[in-house]
C-alpha cells in the first residue's frame, strides 16, 4: 500500500525492487497528470500557453493514444482499439491533438481513464511473463524490439514531460500550482 500526498497521488516507495519502483514512478506521474487535468470544463481543456497549440484536452487524447500504443500495441502486438484504428495517420499525423477539441471533457477524461485501466492490466500481465526484461511482440520500425523496462522508463518520461506542459497550462486557466 502506497503513502498518498496532499493530492491524492501515491508516492513512489522509498525503497523497493526494481519493479515496485518503476511502476510507482509511472503511477505518480499517471496521477499527477490527472490531478492537472481535474475539474475544468470544456474553455479549461482548451485553453493554450503563448504560441502553442497544445492543450490539456488534447494531452489527454494524447496520452490515451500513446498508452494503448505501448502496452497494447507494442508489448503485446494486439491490433490498436478503435479509435486508433479508424485514423489516417499519414494525412494527420498530430490527429489526437487535433480532434480533441471536437470532444467533450467528459469523453476526453473517459478515453485516457480507460486506457490507463487497460495498460495497467497489459502491463500487470508483461511483468508476469517475463518481468522487465520481457521484449516487446511487435518491433519498431527499425525491427528493433523494446522490453517492458524501456517501455516503462520511456512512459514515465513522457508523462514527466507532458507533466511541465500541464502545469503551465494549468496555472494560466485558473492560478492551480504544485509539483
Amino acid at each position: 500500500m502506497s503513502t498518498l500526498d496532499e493530492q491524492g497521488r501515491p508516492e513512489p516507495p522509498l525503497a523497493s525492487d526494481e519493479i515496485e519502483t518503476l511502476v510507482g514512478f509511472l503511477e505518480y506521474q499517471r496521477a499527477t497528470f490527472a490531478w492537472k487535468c481535474a475539474g475544468l470544463d470544456e474553455a479549461g481543456l482548451k485553453a493554450t500557453v503563448g504560441v502553442s497549440t497544445m492543450t490539456l484536452g488534447g494531452m489527454l487524447k494524447h496520452l490515451a493514444y500513446v498508452e494503448d500504443h505501448w502496452f497494447s500495441h507494442r508489448i503485446w502486438g494486439n491490433e490498436r482499439q478503435a479509435v486508433w484504428n479508424a485514423v489516417d495517420w499519414d494525412a494527420d499525423p498530430d490527429w489526437e491533438w487535433h480532434t480533441a477539441a471536437q470532444d467533450s471533457p467528459e469523453q476526453v477524461h473517459a478515453l485516457w481513464r480507460d486506457a490507463v485501466s487497460r495498460s495497467r492490466d497489459l502491463l500487470t500481465e508483461a511483468l508476469a511473463d517475463g518481468g522487465l526484461d520481457r521484449r516487446a511482440q511487435r518491433p519498431n520500425w527499425d525491427g528493433r524490439t523494446a522490453s517492458v523496462r524501456w517501455i516503462v522508463m520511456h512512459m514515465i518520461e513522457e508523462y514527466a514531460r507532458h507533466n511541465g506542459h500541464a502545469d503551465l497550462i494549468r496555472e494560466s486557466v485558473d492560478g492551480l500550482i504544485g509539483e
